[in-house]
């Protein structure tokens, strides 16, 4: 199998699915909406009714991310964490392709299904939970993602290659 893959330094918490495939479900579909934070149902909200249209939709998210770091660091002061399952295993990611990505290391079980949360390193910083299978031994393939989660997942994908030709025209 040719998969086509891009360097991308990403970190990675995962479990294998097995029994507790339903728990996992039910955590996927709380971060589909991670944007369970009020601010952010304020802002969607706010868009439906139109509300937004004659604000500067770049300082409107400047504005809310910052709401959302002071609820953060509010969170940090009363020393509450956001309710996420216990994963058992940490990884890095060293490449991704548009619906796979391989670990650095040799510790996937082939055909094994599994679930994760990918800590991608865009703005908003954000965990992106998957389901993936492993394909080889390192190497995965994405089984199930969020439709907006995709879609960040392949402009990160896109941006990466950028920098590699720019690095590469450099040399």
């Amino acid at each position: 199998m040719s998969v086509r893959l891009v360097s991308a330094p990403i970190s990675l918490v995962y479990s294998e699915t097995g029994s507790d495939e339903e728990v996992y479900l039910r955590e996927y579909s709380q971060l589909s909406e991670s944007d369970d934070d009020p601010i952010s149902q304020w802002l969607k909200l706010a868009k439906g009714r139109g509300e937004t249209s004659d604000t500067d939709p770049v300082l409107l998210n400047l504005v809310v991310e910052l709401h959302r770091k002071i609820d953060a660091l509010e969170m940090f002061l009363k020393n509450e964490a956001p309710k996420r399952l216990s994963l058992t295993n940490k990884a890095q990611i060293e490449s991704i392709g548009f619906e796979h990505f391989k670990l650095s290391e040799d510790i996937l079980e082939e055909a094994k299904e599994y679930y994760g949360r990918v800590e991608m390193p865009v703005h908003p910083k954000r965990d992106i939970p998957v389901f993936f299978k492993a394909v080889g031994k390192s190497l995965a393939q994405i089984t199930k993602i969020h439709e907006r989660d995709e879609k960040e997942w392949g402009a990160y994908l896109t941006a990466r290659e950028r920098v590699l030709i720019r690095e590469a025209k450099a040399k």
